[in-house]
């Protein structure tokens, strides 16, 4: 469609570029620009020191996308370090004005044995908003990558659910140049079906991509707790009075508040994907802090800490 043929065109100037690099045993950002709608920013500690990541928060000014904005974005994440990307506050875009759609396109190399971390708070598109983001990660074979992809209903708690126009997010990771994990995301408003039609109650949904030899552990701890959560959610409900019992059962089964699932990908699984849908944001931070908890040494601070 028209967001994904601009897409296409040549790619837009870049509005801003990192570069983390060793420094006397740390991890630095040895570059850091940024121009109009977007700032960078890199604090000299988050967490504790001990772990020797750098840690950048994007914003933009006015807080958050206007129609017609183009963000684009590199990242270069050098041998052996770690680097942690985030926002501070979910990231608003604004109403479309004829039509134009706003647009994030981001861009990371990830060295070898290094640790490079996506996690910002989730996408949030107003009444009439139109958006397409990608995300491309270059790695090596012993890279290791965090990717939180998320987006909200709206402004949902004011009554403005699912009343974007349209919503893009495309995520590649590339290993030593070749596919390893193409996703493709799309929300458009239809003539026969709106998006509130197709979403029902849920009003977020996430995605997180775990990848690299450091994270197995993650990986391993995620998948296993979120086969007991959905084995217990998904189990059918018994009736008291054994396998004839006449007592009906309700129409509509009940919508549980978060559902989710895990699938490995690339050789061996080395990667996993992790895929939510919740009812409410806070539900999707908690689900985010616990099971992110264990990056903790690696980042210094826990992702989506509430401190």
């Amino acid at each position: 469609m028209e967001a994904e043929a601009a897409m296409a065109t040549a790619a837009p100037a870049a509005t801003g570029a990192v570069r983390v690099e060793k420094v006397r045993g740390r991890s630095a950002v040895t570059r850091c620009f940024a121009k109009y709608p977007l700032k960078l920013i890199a604090p000299s500690k988050v967490g504790h020191a001990s772990s020797g990541a750098a840690w950048l928060y994007a914003i933009t000014y006015g807080g958050g996308i206007v129609s017609g904005d183009i963000i684009s974005c590199t990242v270069a994440v050098g041998d052996g370090c770690a680097a942690a990307m985030t926002t501070q506050a979910s990231t608003k875009v604004y109403k479309a004005a004829d039509s134009k759609c706003s647009e994030q396109v981001l861009e990371a190399r990830v060295g070898k044995d290094a640790l490079f971390a996506l996690i910002p708070d989730p996408v949030t598109c107003f009444s009439t908003a139109r958006y397409h983001q990608k995300q491309v990660f270059h790695v090596f074979a012993d890279s290791n990558l965090v990717v939180v992809d998320w987006f909200t209903s709206g402004r949902y708690e004011s009554g403005e659910k699912w009343n974007f126009s349209y919503y893009k997010s495309i995520n590649h990771i590339l290993l030593e140049d070749q596919p390893l994990f193409i996703d493709s995301v799309l929300l458009e408003q239809s003539s026969n079906f709106s998006i509130a039609d197709r979403m029902r109650e849920y009003n977020v949904v996430a995605m997180v991509i775990l990848l690299g030899p450091k994270l197995k552990h993650v990986q391993d701890q995620m998948q296993d707790e979120v086969k007991k959560m959905m084995s217990i959610q998904l189990r059918p409900p018994t009736c008291a009075g054994g396998r004839y019992s006449t007592r009906s059962q309700p129409l509509h089964p009940q919508r549980h508040p978060i559902i989710a699932s895990c699938s490995p990908f690339g050789r061996m699984g080395t990667g996993m994907v992790a895929r939510i849908a919740a009812v409410s944001t806070e539900s999707v931070y908690s689900f985010l802090r616990h099971h992110l908890a264990a990056l903790e040494p690696f980042l210094g601070a826990c992702p989506y800490s509430a401190s």
